[in-house]
């Protein structure tokens, strides 16, 4: 009877109390996951939010939503300025609006129109004369399925009750934010953790006329109007691959190169896809400068560059498409407030993993420095510190061997150390590079030049020959480097890769299949589909 009365008093003071007992375990962190909610009244409710995230993108949405799940109650800052020409986009970052979806949509688009005319080789039957693109049912498309995008992204965050604030955020102090509304009011926000996870948006170089009258890849997804004839200033991915889906989708496409081709990536791969891309109509001007863009009166753009014997020319160009690099959005946050430390010539943050140097504020993402600036890097970077916060994990992002892809005509897929960085980081004497040539099969009925359709594996000649970087650049690139990244997080060797059996035939087949080294100077082209 005691026993009962006890029990009746219990849950009559939880009734009474039943606030304490739905406090979220993350206004503790002392406290680990799991544990009852009684033991977990050891701080006083502070802030508003126990995380406010500001930035819509992968990386930050990624956090907001993994935050959730361990009982913290976030916010998600996001507001898109438009571009220099008027271009502005719904939630979901970069890649969703203006990067890597739409551009393998656009990408897609160039080479199915590339496979209806190889489609003549194998029996089809279609009149090369019809077959063009709509550049307006194209536009149409791709923007559809971001705006599906957005609205799902939307949906996600309310059923998942992740506050969005439409809002322009900056540093009061390193717990208060300040939400600059679409009205232009300002509101205080504050939080014990704040993450920035804003991004980036493309560098306009110091040419006269270029901010005025060129676009990036901010406004190319939904240009109205056909983009014509082009010229794309800049050789990073993004150059290379707006100015390769142009080409592929019937527009006349030129590159202007101040000094390399894809910077940062293996410099041999680089020069074989220019080689490609030239082959398929693309110009490229090397060594080449922009000086001024003049607008005509037939709406048209005038371009004066220099060439690289600093002949001043002009061109005529529909559209000029700027892809000079991005910078991070850190200087609107007013980091100054805070004293959060940035990386003078980039204004990246400079932190430890994800932690800067002001204990509750992070970074993920293309914000922060020396990181890979890549989606899945970010999303996945954005979980882990969640966890770290608001669940007691310990497991830290791990930057090493992070696979990527280039989305040129003709793919390039890596992983790992280039072959210029292997002999800087090794020595030239202590890595063996392999390499092959090969056919796709699917090549040669329409016969397709394969000239560049080339691969490599450097590997320590060491330690049992373990793996350190792996290019491929052939068709369906991704796809073939994306489990072989795998493979090298398991510290693959080179034995283990010949001891492969591949799938035949494919063209992630061939690399269980390269034998030759360049060391020993044979030929790497192959003598047959089997061999």
């Amino acid at each position: 009877m005691a026993m009962l009365t006890l029990l009746t008093k219990l849950v009559s003071f939880r009734s009474a109390h039943a606030k304490l007992f739905e406090y979220p375990w993350s206004r503790c962190n002392a406290i680990p996951y799991g544990r009852t909610a009684m033991a977990c009244m050891c701080t006083e409710h502070k802030f508003m939010y126990d995380l406010i995230v500001l930035g819509g993108g992968s990386g930050g949405l990624a956090a907001a939503k993994e935050a959730v799940n361990y009982g913290a109650k976030v916010a998600v800052f996001d507001f898109v300025s438009p571009s220099p020409q008027g271009t502005s986009w719904g939630l979901g970052g970069t890649c969703v609006n203006v990067g890597c979806i739409p551009k393998k949509l656009m990408h897609q688009a160039a080479l199915l129109g590339e496979a209806i005319h190889e489609s003549a080789a194998y029996g089809w039957q279609i009149d090369p004369e019809t077959v063009k693109i709509s550049w307006e049912a194209l536009r149409t498309a791709v923007q559809n399925h971001v705006k599906s995008v957005n609205w799902v992204t939307r949906v996600e965050l309310r059923t998942k009750k992740v506050e969005y604030i439409n809002a322009l955020g900056y540093f009061k102090d390193k717990h208060t934010i300040m939400g600059v509304m679409k009205t232009g009011q300002e509101k205080e926000f504050t939080a014990q953790h704040i993450l920035i996870a804003v991004g980036g948006r493309p560098r306009y170089p110091n040419i006269p006329g270029a901010l005025e009258y060129a676009i990036t890849s901010d406004d190319i997804f939904s240009l109205e109007k056909p983009p014509g004839k082009t010229l794309v200033i800049g050789a990073g991915y993004i150059g290379l691959e707006c100015a390769g889906f142009l080409n592929g989708l019937g527009f006349e496409a030129t590159l202007m190169v101040r000094s390399i081709i894809l910077r940062g990536f293996d410099h041999h791969m680089a020069n074989s896809i220019a080689d490609d891309m030239q082959k398929r109509g693309v110009k490229i001007l090397f060594e080449a400068q922009a000086t001024k863009i003049e607008k005509q009166k037939d709406g048209r753009l005038l371009v004066h560059y220099k060439n690289k014997d600093g002949q001043a020319l002009t061109d005529t160009f529909d559209t000029v498409l700027i892809a000079v690099g991005r910078r991070p959005l850190t200087r609107e946050l007013k980091p100054e407030n805070i004293g959060l430390k940035l990386i003078p010539e980039t204004d990246k943050v400079d932190a430890v993993n994800e932690e800067s140097n002001v204990p509750n504020v992070y970074a993920v993402g293309d914000v922060l420095s020396g990181k890979p600036e890549l989606t899945p890097v970010a999303i996945h970077a954005g979980r882990l510190l969640a966890r770290r916060l608001f669940a007691n994990s310990t497991e830290q992002m791990d930057y090493v061997n992070v696979a990527t892809t280039v989305f040129s005509p003709l793919e390039y897929g890596c992983v790992g150390l280039s072959e210029d960085d292997a002999i800087i980081q090794y020595g030239e004497d202590r890595i063996e590079v392999y390499h092959a040539y090969y056919k796709p099969t699917e090549f040669f009925i329409p016969q397709k030049d394969v000239t560049n359709c080339y691969l490599k594996v450097i590997a320590l000649r060491e330690d049992d020959e373990r793996v350190l970087g792996m290019h491929f650049l052939g068709p369906n690139a991704g796809e073939v480097i994306q489990g072989f990244a795998a493979a090298m997080k398991c510290n693959l060797t080179f034995p283990k890769l010949k001891s492969t059996v591949g799938i035949h035939p494919t063209v992630a087949e061939e690399f269980t299949r390269v034998s030759v080294t360049k060391r020993s100077g044979l030929d790497p082209k192959p003598q047959s589909c089997c061999s």
